[in-house]
């Protein structure tokens, strides 16, 4: 099967296209494409076509976007011009043509085969870097956490409980009034975990940008005391969810993530996989010398 779906590519490959300018872009004219998926007839093949532009449609994709209008003037055998109807295709609508296409056809069959694996190898690979990007967004936040806390210690917050009143203030103020412990019941949180551990990207990025701020200005402003440094977070963080608001983000309604201790632990199994599957090749060697 895999060598099967590696001819498909090499088909799909050869017939492609690339736009000669400074941002080239791959296209596919839709009368390479036809033979490719087992149709003999343009007038069949246009059917399918047909729905797969309903398709795109509905997905609320521009249709416009993936089949453009591609018509030509063709030389007949009695030497007359005549203008063929034809498509350039994006990847995408070469997708929704097999997707619509007979799956009696072996060659649409293969196709959306090919095309599933495809998509499915796309949307791993998309999830790996969201979760590339979250992680790295923790970490940013956790340092900056860190940086915030030596910075409102030396300045009058020197209690685990004030420490955690201001950090409380600062999710209060992000997420329109609702606290920690809050937050934490409605997104189904142990009580004991951190909520960043299950923020989306934004969300992380929201946090660390509101305390980035405030920690920068209790330097410059000499900022002190409970009660002023309070009030710089919740004015920063206030600041932060407008910022997001204006751009159709609610922090609040915001869906929780996987959880990036999870994540992690994963990620080292993986690691540790990929460890034994190349060592486990030296000790077969070592053991036929």
């Amino acid at each position: 099967m895999d060598k099967i779906l590696a001819q498909i590519q090499q088909n799909l490959e050869s017939i492609k296209r690339v736009t000669q300018d400074e941002n080239p872009m791959e296209f596919w004219s839709a009368r390479d494409l036809m033979p490719m998926m087992g149709y003999s007839t343009w007038r069949m093949f246009a059917e399918v076509i047909k729905k797969a532009k309903d398709a795109c449609k509905t997905s609320e994709y521009s249709v416009s976007d993936h089949f453009v209008d591609a018509d030509k003037m063709v030389l007949t055998g009695s030497g007359a011009n005549r203008a063929i109807e034809d498509f350039y295709l994006t990847r995408y609508a070469c997708y929704l043509i097999a997707q619509n296409g007979d799956p009696r056809k072996p060659q649409i069959a293969l196709a959306q085969t090919y095309f599933a694996t495809q998509t499915r190898k796309q949307e791993l690979l998309e999830k790996r870097e969201y979760e590339d990007k979250r992680l790295e967004a923790r970490a940013k936040l956790k340092d900056t956490e860190k940086k915030i806390e030596g910075t409102v210690y030396k300045r009058g917050i020197r209690l685990p409980v004030e420490f955690a009143t201001f950090k409380n203030k600062h999710i209060e103020a992000l997420y329109g009034g609702i606290t920690a412990s809050e937050l934490k019941r409605i997104r189904k949180i142990p009580s004991g975990r951190s909520l960043a551990d299950f923020d989306s990207h934004v969300e992380l990025k929201a946090k660390d940008f509101a305390l980035a701020m405030t920690d920068h200005n209790i330097k410059e402003k000499n900022i002190r005391g409970k009660e002023a440094m309070n009030a710089e977070v919740v004015k920063n963080s206030k600041e932060t969810r407008q910022a997001l608001l204006h751009r159709g983000i609610k922090p609040e309604a915001i869906k929780p993530e996987e959880d990036l201790k999870q994540i992690e632990t994963r990620r080292k199994k993986e690691a540790k996989e990929v460890i034994k599957v190349k060592v486990a090749p030296r000790k077969l060697l070592k053991k036929i010398k």
